[in-house]
């Protein structure tokens, strides 16, 4: 038997029964589906993250305030809720490092901002001039804070582009007042738009300098330091320099997390993958439920074409030709499903695309390709039974059924 015959007789018998087909395709096609939106979704989110690190500058080292023994990031550190506080003097020292560029010290808190009869609540940043290029954003109008001593309280501020369409409307911003708490600051530049970051939307924040909004808060501490290396080869010494240092100033302790950039991403990044990887697996579950329906389809197929496969036998056709016609039967099914859920998946991703824009959800391209080899795999493993019978009927009994 020709491959080309088994092919045109798998084909025929397929059409032959239109319900059954269309239903063994529908569960092929559904699990293939659900594999390409998952890993799709997965995928998203670990490129989503990344990217999001990755657009907060290079060559960063953060450091935080408390020790947390297992090296991530414990929440309360995230609230600067720790027993040592991070000092300006301590964020100051670390320029005496060869290995630093420029470093950031950040300092925040919520103050209500106003001008005129406009006020609302906001999110305020301390921080020094260097911070834009630390974090490599833009100023849209004006300048940034002036570069000056970071003890220096200067009554400046540098508004999100949200706020300041807020507080201003269509008015020029630049050279106007604005109260910030207690405090009157002069408002020297405009941030240009850049959205959420990491959870914060910088377009809603005020920056002043770091002493203007440590007094405004009445502290001392530091809510991080943000420090820059001078390439990616001084990272390691960097931070190894960093840990002494802090642990020089801090009475022996190293009461301080030091991480980098690339460490968090390769984090973020290897459990993202192996997430990704688990709902592939979750998903793959329903190929092999799409599988069974495959066999008991074929099983009762079986019984309605009892006649077709004795008259085959008895113009000479094998055990073995049975089998193959089956097998090609169960296979040209399966693909045919399996590429019907790869375009459905490939239109779901891209309805996730549209609905959350910010999600690049694009399936991996080995998810597409295990998706439909898994589908083909399973139907034929699964076709296994119903061949075999097929293949042991006897030709006189099933004619007499006729």
């Amino acid at each position: 038997m020709q491959p080309t015959d088994a092919f045109r007789f798998a084909s025929r018998a397929a059409a032959a029964y239109p319900v059954r087909t269309g239903l063994m395709m529908l569960a092929m096609a559904i699990g293939v589906a659900a594999v390409v939106v998952l890993t799709a979704l997965g995928e998203g989110a670990r490129r989503y993250v990344v990217s999001e690190f990755s657009s907060i500058g290079s060559n960063l080292i953060l450091v935080f305030p408390g020790r947390n023994e297992t090296g991530g990031i414990a929440p309360g550190m995230l609230l600067g809720q720790t027993a040592r506080d991070l000092t300006l003097d301590d964020a100051l020292s670390l320029l005496r490092i060869g290995e630093v560029q420029r470093l950031a010290p950040i300092a925040v808190g919520v103050a209500e901002t106003s001008h005129g009869s406009l006020s609302r609540e906001v999110s305020v940043v301390g921080t020094t001039a260097d911070f834009i290029d630390v974090r490599k954003i833009d100023v849209a109008q004006g300048q940034f804070l002036n570069k000056e001593d970071p003890r220096t309280a200067s009554s400046v501020c540098v508004l999100g582009a949200i706020l300041r369409d807020e507080l201003f409307g269509s008015e020029p911003a630049l050279g106007r007042w604005v109260r910030i708490g207690d405090r009157r600051f002069r408002v020297v530049g405009v941030m240009a738009a850049s959205g959420q970051g990491l959870g914060f939307n910088t377009d809603e924040i005020v920056f002043v300098p770091v002493a203007a909004a440590q007094a405004m808060f009445n502290t001392n501490k530091l809510f991080r330091i943000l420090v820059e290396a001078k390439g990616r080869e001084a990272i390691a010494p960097a931070k190894t320099k960093i840990e002494a240092a802090m642990k020089a100033r801090h009475e022996g302790k190293l009461d301080v997390t030091v991480i980098t950039q690339d460490a968090v991403l390769s984090t973020f990044d290897r459990i993202l993958k192996a997430l990704t990887l688990a709902v592939a697996g979750i998903a793959a579950i329903s190929l092999a439920v799409a599988g069974i329906l495959v066999m008991n389809v074929m099983l009762v197929a079986i019984t309605q074409r009892t006649t077709e496969i004795g008259l085959l036998k008895a113009l000479g056709a094998t055990n073995g030709h049975v089998r193959i016609l089956f097998f090609t039967e169960a296979a040209l099914l399966s693909l045919a499903g399996a590429l019907l859920g790869l375009g459905l998946g490939q239109a779901g991703s891209a309805l996730l695309r549209q609905v959350y824009p910010a999600l690049p959800a694009y399936a991996p391209t080995w998810a597409s390709m295990a998706g439909v080899l898994i589908a083909l795999l399973t139907g034929i493993l699964f076709s296994i039974l119903p061949a075999r019978r097929a293949a042991r009927m006897d030709p006189v009994q099933a004619l007499s059924k006729r």
